[in-house]
């Protein structure tokens, strides 16, 4: 621990004594938490971000959605607009932000995607627009306790663990270690494809599950690079001597320890979570592309980036550049993924409402 977060730890107290008393208040019920009549699937972390939530949220729509009438509640982080929104093809970041705007494009025939900073109008809302909806899952609202999901998913990051890590602003904590005791399930994310045994133990021994707690490891698998929409290219075909990543997540790491075996060289341009890219940014971006004197080279940036990108007023200025994005899908190791499967649609199967 350096001196400067030593100096810190009196706010980190401060920080926790406040999140400490905003959870008795509630655990004593002076703040009310509502469960509703219909399956809510809570999926969060108690970090401020990088664990994953966006793919397991699709895990879930893929894994329900086709059995299940489905929707999606967010709070739709970085958009201009408030209150109670659902997706519709008009609608773009600056309207529901960017994950929100990801789920639609993807989900739109099999999902209804909602945003709403307070998640029990949300809910509420969604279940006066479509009496028949069978489930909600809500996205990062670990934290939003007004609400009670029927089952509640928490994420951490196999290479910063919750367990190990410390409160805002020492560490990246948002809420309180021991806050992961309201949790059903805990999933391991970001962890190698490849994965022994002795080590998934050693982690659950570190987590210490209570006995109600399944704990389940998962990995992220990388697509293909793909064509960003509304740019004619060509399906990349062979090892690029250089990919340029831009990036505007909260942890770009896995990403770029995936990239270094598939390209000569790679070049990192990083943003903060959610970053609009502004005029400047992209002159940044593109003159750091052009500036790779290899032939043999691409821009490349994630599907959630690519998002506000394909929304800029500035998108025009990348109709020259060989702009790719790459999709990622969460995965459980198996031989647990079967279990993982059961038990969220036993729990939705249970506890749907009544047609």
């Amino acid at each position: 621990m350096n001196i400067f977060r030593f100096a810190l730890y009196p706010f980190a107290l401060l920080y926790g004594l406040a999140v400490l008393i905003r959870h008795r208040l509630f655990d004593f019920g002076v703040l009310k938490s509502k469960s509703y009549p219909i399956p809510v699937i809570g999926v969060g972390n108690l970090s401020v971000g990088g664990t994953g939530k966006t793919p397991m949220v699709e895990l879930l729509i893929e894994l329900l959605s086709n059995k299940f009438k489905a929707a999606t509640l967010n709070r739709g982080y970085g958009r201009k607009t408030k209150g109670f929104l659902i997706a519709d093809q008009y609608s773009g970041v600056n309207d529901i932000g960017d994950e929100p705007l990801q789920y639609f494009k993807k989900f739109s025939s099999t999902v209804k995607v909602a945003v709403d900073e307070n998640r029990r109008e949300g809910i509420e809302n969604l279940m006066q627009n479509d009496g028949k909806l069978d489930l909600i899952v809500l996205d990062d609202a670990y934290q939003h306790r007004y609400v009670k999901p029927g089952l509640e998913i928490l994420l951490t990051d196999y290479y910063n663990l919750y367990m190990e890590d410390h409160l805002l602003p020492v560490g990246r904590l948002r809420d309180l270690k021991s806050a992961a005791r309201r949790a059903d399930v805990i999933v391991v994310t970001k962890t190698n494809k490849v994965m022994s045994p002795i080590l998934a133990r050693s982690i659950i021994k570190k987590i210490a599950p209570l006995p109600h707690q399944k704990i389940f490891f998962s990995y992220l698998e990388y697509d293909n690079l793909t064509p960003v929409p509304g740019l004619a290219l060509p399906p990349v075909n062979k090892k690029p001597s250089v990919v340029v990543l831009l990036t505007g997540i909260a942890n770009p790491t896995p990403l770029q320890d995936y990239l270094i075996s598939k390209c000569n060289r790679l070049v990192n341009i990083e943003y903060r979570d959610h970053h609009q890219f502004s005029k400047r940014d992209i002159d940044i971006v593109l003159k750091t592309f052009n500036d790779q004197f290899e032939k043999n080279k691409i821009l490349l940036t994630t599907e959630k980036d690519m998002m506000r990108l394909i929304k800029s007023p500035y998108f025009r200025l990348f109709k020259d550049i060989p702009l790719y994005y790459i999709p990622v899908k969460m995965k459980i190791h198996k031989p647990d993924d079967k279990a993982f499967e059961h038990l969220i649609l036993d729990y939705v199967s249970k506890n749907k409402r009544d047609r």
